[in-house]
């Protein structure tokens, strides 16, 4: 993943606003007499293919792999989290909202935490090649 400043800016953006696009649709979708099991089990696929709708636009300036992984992970992340919640009680719009944009910036720390972990020391970090 890039890690200049208009691409992180960018990254987070995009996911932000997703979480939230997402959660809305799920809030729409969902109601309180649903089974959660149910709701997570519908929403993740729905949350995903909105991931992957978003990520045509956001890869034309993102780059591709760098925006379908954090995208399709962040619909997905936020549709069955706000699935549940509105299976479980009546949610607001504002809730929904909420909820929605906090998993679209979980969802990205989550996925920049695991590349950083993932990726390790590499040469062009200033590390040694022989360990």
């Amino acid at each position: 993943m890039d890690h200049r400043l208009d691409y992180v800016i960018g990254d987070f953006l995009a996911s932000l606003l997703l979480g939230t696009i997402v959660g809305i649709l799920s809030w729409a979708i969902v109601s309180p007499w649903w089974n959660m099991l149910v709701a997570m089990l519908i929403m993740m696929p729905i949350g995903m293919i909105a991931g992957l709708i978003a990520f045509f636009p956001a890869g034309i300036k993102l780059g591709a792999m760098e925006a379908m992984v954090p995208l399709m992970f962040t619909g997905m992340l936020s549709g069955m989290v706000v699935g549940m919640a509105a299976a479980m009680h009546a949610l607001s719009f504002t809730d929904a909202l909420g909820l929605g944009a906090a998993s679209g910036v979980a969802g990205i720390t989550f996925v920049w935490i695991a590349n950083s972990l993932l990726r390790g020391i590499t040469m062009e970090n200033g590390g040694n090649a022989r360990g």
